[in-house]
């Protein structure tokens, strides 16, 4: 059962306009980067041609203040009130930085999110997490806010480059390891070309959706969704630091290896399990590139982790498959040996 501001659709432009028809809205802007206005706007643009535009440059390093202050400079110049609304159109990176934008834009307008890839419908558009990422750190600044509506079509991923399916599919394989064994052994048995991707993403919203709606702000449950982020992020920040391309999918993989790594050796995660979970893994998404000699200063950005307490590490473990705990406190010297024998693993 899926919450009511989120609809699964095969006619999103039929569906979408008779909810704005409902709402009335006193103007509204889309925000789109230069892949959306290629290949996802020509798709809804019956219903959106009267819109004002923003396009900003894709990639997540535009995931900043600065592409912010731009984007609130077109509100602004476009006189868009209290009573108007953003519809974005777009991945992750989009739908996180335009949902920031107006939750604080006028002290908040309302928001329509038409996640266009799979990370985004499976994981980032749900759950009210809003950001952007400062001096490197992902999502250091940002608010929780739910959009109106979240519209979910999964004709868009036929659109997408294998790699972006391929970021996406870290989020699933990351809702079905902490939830559902059954999925996860679904999942395995398959290539990444054969998964039902409409079937998968209703499971991962649904899961989602659950726990977010039970633990909004993240004071509890909902920190199992970190799975892989810790350590994934702290990869992430430091290849981007280094100007070095990685996708937010192929960090979380990696760190959904090493968290795992850290379970095992705590006995938290059987022997087999741990080979099933690395074998699949590092099949579909082949290993990041970093050395040895730049573990210590991936490691440290875990201690900038935005889970963490005071001056500890505080991780997601797998508890088993299906299972997992959060607030596990893990040490620097675990970070680094889990690196370390991430870099060790044979392909």
């Amino acid at each position: 059962m899926l919450p009511e501001n989120i609809l699964l659709t095969h006619h999103p432009t039929r569906d979408l306009q008779a909810f704005l028809q409902k709402k009335q809205y006193s103007k509204l802007a889309i925000l789109m980067d230069e892949n959306t206005v290629s290949h996802c706007y020509p798709v809804m643009e019956n219903v959106l041609s009267s819109c004002i535009k923003i396009i900003v440059t894709s990639g997540e390093e535009q995931k900043n203040l600065s592409t912010c202050t731009a984007i609130w400079q077109a509100m602004t110049d476009h006189a868009l009130d209290r009573h108007a609304a953003l519809i974005v159109l777009g991945g992750g990176v989009l739908g996180d930085m335009g949902g920031f934008c107006a939750a604080t834009y006028k002290r908040g307008i309302d928001f329509i999110l038409i996640p266009t890839t799979l990370l985004a419908q499976a994981d980032a558009s749900i759950g009210g997490k809003l950001g952007i990422d400062f001096n490197h750190f992902k999502n250091h600044i940002g608010v929780f806010q739910q959009p109106q509506l979240t519209l979910l079509y999964s004709g868009f991923f036929k659109t997408l480059p294998l790699p972006e399916l391929r970021s996406g599919f870290a989020e699933v394989i990351k809702h079905a390891l902490i939830s559902d064994r059954a999925l996860w052994e679904v999942i395995s048995a398959q290539s990444l070309s054969d998964q039902d991707w409409e079937a998968l993403v209703l499971h991962s919203v649904s899961f989602k959706a659950q726990v977010t709606t039970e633990d909004p702000t993240e004071k509890g449950l909902r920190k199992i969704l970190n799975a892989g982020h810790t350590l994934g992020h702290a990869l992430e920040s430091y290849l981007l630091s280094q100007n070095r391309k990685i996708m937010h999918g192929e960090a979380v993989a990696a760190g959904i290896i090493c968290e795992a790594w850290i379970a095992n050796s705590r006995n938290l995660l059987e022997a087999h399990d741990f080979q099933s979970i690395t074998n699949y893994i590092l099949n579909v998404f082949g290993r990041v590139s970093f050395n040895e000699n730049e573990i210590q200063d991936i490691g440290a950005l875990t201690l900038q982790d935005k889970k963490n307490k005071g001056s500890k590490i505080l991780c997601v473990l797998q508890d088993g498959i299906g299972r997992a705990r959060w607030n596990c406190e893990i040490s620097l010297e675990e970070v680094n040996d889990a690196l370390t024998s991430y870099l060790k693993l044979q392909m």
